[in-house]
């Protein structure tokens, strides 16, 4: 019997990002929904429940720490960011992101993000 593939949620306002994040993850056989908003996600995370998020840090409306702010302590968060800064980095991490990684990602380093990020996951 094959265990069940990760569900990744997909948080970023940028489309082009949302379909670049989504086309790498399902090379990897990992399915994924996107969202626009931290506010979609927010109003979809109950039904969806995402083994991992992936939540731009920089959005429209509420941004990226208000949706870690509320996911926690539920929901494994691998925070992706254009707006790079040692202060983000250190909020990020202090609000319980399990990883931190900067725009334009590295396809491995967020695979390999990914894959510990769930699989060290204590939230279940």
């Amino acid at each position: 019997m094959n265990a069940p593939q990760p569900v990744i949620a997909i948080v970023d306002d940028e489309e082009l990002v949302r379909k670049a994040l989504a086309r790498l993850l399902r090379s990897a056989c990992i399915d994924s929904r996107g969202f626009a908003s931290g506010e979609d996600f927010l109003a979809a995370v109950a039904e969806l429940n995402p083994d991992c998020v992936l939540l731009d840090l920089h959005m429209h409306g509420i941004s990226g720490f208000e949706v870690l702010a509320q996911l926690q302590p539920h929901f494994p968060v691998v925070v992706i960011t254009g707006h790079d800064s040692p202060e983000a980095q250190a909020r990020a991490l202090q609000a319980g992101a399990a990883a931190y990684l900067r725009k334009p990602i590295n396809d491995r380093e967020l695979l390999d993000a990914i894959a510990t990020t769930i699989s060290h996951s204590t939230y279940y």
